[in-house]
Parts: structure tokens; sequence; C-alpha cells
């Protein structure tokens, strides 16, 4: 335990009350056990009660309001002033905001007080793809004067938000938590000294994800079906139709394949557009798309599943990400195919309980159906998930090194045995 308790005021990107084990898991319940407890900051979801406090949450605005991406870094900044009121705080942390990350950075330098980012996300990018995709879609229409003036104020955003971070705020930060070695390493080249930086892989709740404590679906659909199974979110930008056509090459081999796809889409046109290309595809019987499930419910799913699928798009946005889904199905002891982004490959290579392969559908097939196909392989996979997860990716090993982490980050505050 800490010889002291220490205090961050945590500004978030995600809507209040959080929903990321992330920040639920990793801030809520692992790392207070070390003596580290944070003050999150931040807006309601849409919809959704826009002024609280508490000890442990100020939320300030809604992330519904048509201004919230102009108002949120003032929210912010009143949201951070309520937490310093309630307890001066030892550090504070914003993630994957830029304009409230230069305020919490000029706030803690009038305060005195560390100032730490982390980087879930690489949102300037992110800004960036943007911005190319509306001039990508307006390029040859005559879309007049509203258009051009979308594209600039897209265009303005992300250089303004390369400057600010990239130029003042990483560069000046104390640390920086970043979300895998890939983006350790990525940020290195730009120059953000790499003992300043901290890999926070995304994790599992150990006690959620234990096999025993969870039920089998009962979906009637799954009988006597070899399933496999996509938990995560539907998009057109996250190439969700991949899944559509691996499905297609599973069922021309293996007629009584399923492929579940349990998860959501942003909004109610992709969900439409999915349930099309499924249609168009005549799918109808070999793909279940269940939409949104309460977490739970959707592990019963995952229960029912001989192969987990966890394929990632090769690019700026993706390729320093720590996927999530790679490590549940590995948790719940499901053998894996996942293509080869650095983090999905390094656990791959670590835990020996999947198979890696490029993004191709005849790729996921051919490993899909070697998996089902071979019960000792899938039995000596299964075997090998649960320990490696329980050992390098449960929040109760990451607490514990992020806590030491924030030891050294403010180190009048004590130190973790």
């Amino acid at each position: 335990m800490r010889s002291s308790p220490l205090s961050i005021a945590y500004i978030v990107r995600d809507p209040l009350p959080p929903r990321r084990a992330d920040v639920a898991t990793l801030f809520g319940a692992e790392l207070p056990r070390h003596g580290v407890h944070a003050a999150l900051v931040g807006q309601a979801a849409a919809g959704a009660r826009g002024q609280a406090s508490t000890g442990s949450m100020h939320m300030v605005g809604s992330l519904g309001s048509r201004f919230a991406a102009i108002c949120s870094p003032f929210w912010d900044l009143l949201g951070l002033l309520r937490a310093w009121r309630r307890r001066r705080p030892d550090c504070i942390q914003v993630r994957d905001k830029i304009a409230s990350a230069f305020l919490g950075w000029l706030a803690a330098r009038l305060l005195g007080l560390p100032f730490v980012y982390w980087m879930s996300f690489p949102i300037v990018e992110g800004f960036e793809v943007r911005r190319d995709a509306i001039r990508r879609r307006g390029r040859g229409r005559r879309l007049g004067l509203g258009f051009g003036a979308l594209w600039l104020a897209h265009a303005l955003r992300a250089a303004a938000s390369r400057l600010l971070l990239y130029r003042l705020v990483l560069p000046r930060a104390d640390h920086v938590f970043v979300q895998s070695e890939a983006m350790r390493a990525w940020l290195a080249a730009r120059g953000i000294a790499t003992a300043r930086m901290t890999a926070v892989p995304m994790g599992v709740d150990a006690a959620l994800f234990e096999r025993s404590t969870l039920a089998p679906s009962a979906d009637p659909r799954l009988d006597g079906r070899r399933v496999v199974v996509y938990l995560g979110s539907v998009a057109q930008s996250r190439q969700s139709g991949f899944l559509l056509d691996v499905a297609l090459l599973l069922r021309a081999r293996l007629p009584e394949v399923l492929l579940v796809i349990a998860g959501d889409a942003p909004s109610a046109d992709e969900m439409t557009w999915m349930r099309r290309e499924i249609a168009n595809l005549r799918l109808d019987e070999h793909v279940l798309l269940t939409g949104w499930l309460p977490q739970r419910t959707a592990l019963g799913y995952l229960l029912r599943a001989e192969v987990g699928l966890s394929p990632i798009p090769r690019g700026v946005l993706f390729d320093v990400s720590s996927p999530t889904k790679l490590v549940e199905y590995l948790a719940l002891g499901i053998p894996s195919v996942a293509n080869d982004i650095p983090d999905q490959a390094l656990v791959i290579a670590e835990s020996g309980a999947g198979l890696c392969v490029p993004m191709t559908a005849p790729d996921f097939a051919e490993a899909s159906l070697r998996i089902l196909e071979d019960e000792g392989l899938a039995a000596e996979l299964a075997a090998r998930g649960p320990p490696w997860v329980r050992a390098h990716r449960s929040y109760d090993i990451l607490g514990r090194q992020v806590a030491q982490a924030y030891s050294s980050i403010c180190p009048p505050c004590g130190s973790i045995p």
C-alpha cells in the first residue's frame, strides 16, 4: 500500500459516468487498492443530467449539447475547479482531449502540480482522417460554400490540435500514459522521451471474466451450430463488412457455421447498412447480429463460441491501439484469430492462445477452419488463454503497474512495495 494517498484530478473524453474498463475498473476499483484515488471530470452522456458533483466525479455540461465541442474545455476547467475545492489534487491528468489538456497543463503549472496526459487514441490523426474524408467526398462535386466551410473547419481543428498536442502539451507533460508499446515507440519517434511514457494496454476484470461464474446463452438459434463470434462495434470505418466476407467463405466449407456479431453500431444508419449487407449476401441464416447487449448477456454468447475473431484495420489510427476483444476471448478460453496489428501480434505470440494472420478474408477463414476442424489444437489454444491473461492483462496486475508509475511521477506521495 502507499505510505500516503494520492489524489488525481482526471479529465476524461468519454461520457460520465464511465463505461470503459480502463477508466471504470482501473480507476474506480483497482487503483484505490493502492492508495490512488481519481476525481473524474467531464461531460454527461447525451440525454443524461449534465450537472452533478460528488467526491469522485464532477460532471459539467453534456456531450449531447450542440455546443459541446466548443464548450467542453471550459466545462472541464469548471469541473477541475470543483474537484480542487473538494480536495487539492496531487496531479492533474487529461485523457484524449487537446484543448482541455492545454488548459489542464496551465492549471498544473500555476498550482505547482505534475501534469499527466493519457493517450488512448491518436486523436489528432483521427481529426485528419475526418478532414480528408470530407475532402474526398467533395472532390468533383458542386456542394457549395457550406461544404467548403465544413472542410475548412475540420482542417483548422486538425492543424490547431496537432500544434497544441505535439508541440506544446506532450513535450511539456511530466508523464504520458499510452495505449500500447507500439504507441510508445510511435511517440518516441516524434521526440517524446521514452522514460516519460508508460504503456498501459487494455485488460479485463479477472473476476468478471471467470468462465465458471458465467452462464452460456440459451438462445436456441445457436443450437446445433458451429459458432464463431465477433464482440465489438459495427461500423464502416472499422471495415465491419470484412466479417461477412469471412462468413461467406466459412459457409462454403462448413454449412452449419454461424457468425455471431455481438455488438451495436454508433448510429442507426450503420446498423441498417450492416443488416442490408447481410441480406444482400444471403447470409441471414449464417450471421446473427445481436445489437447492444448487457455485458453478462454478451459474455453468454461468447461462451457458446468455438472461435473468436478480432480483425482490426491496419493504419495510423489502429496500429497503435490495444484491442480489448482479443484479451476478453483469451480470458474466457476461446481460441482466437487476430490480425497483425502490433499489440495483437504481441498477445498471440506471448500467450500462444490463438492464430495471428493478415487481415484478409481467406486468411481469417482458413485460420478459423483450422481451429474448428482440429479438436486437439482448439483445446490447446483454449487452455493457454486464461492463465496468460491473469498474469499479464488483468486489471489487478495493470493497476499495480500504473500505481508504481504514479509513485515516480509524485514521489512525495510514497511508494509501492
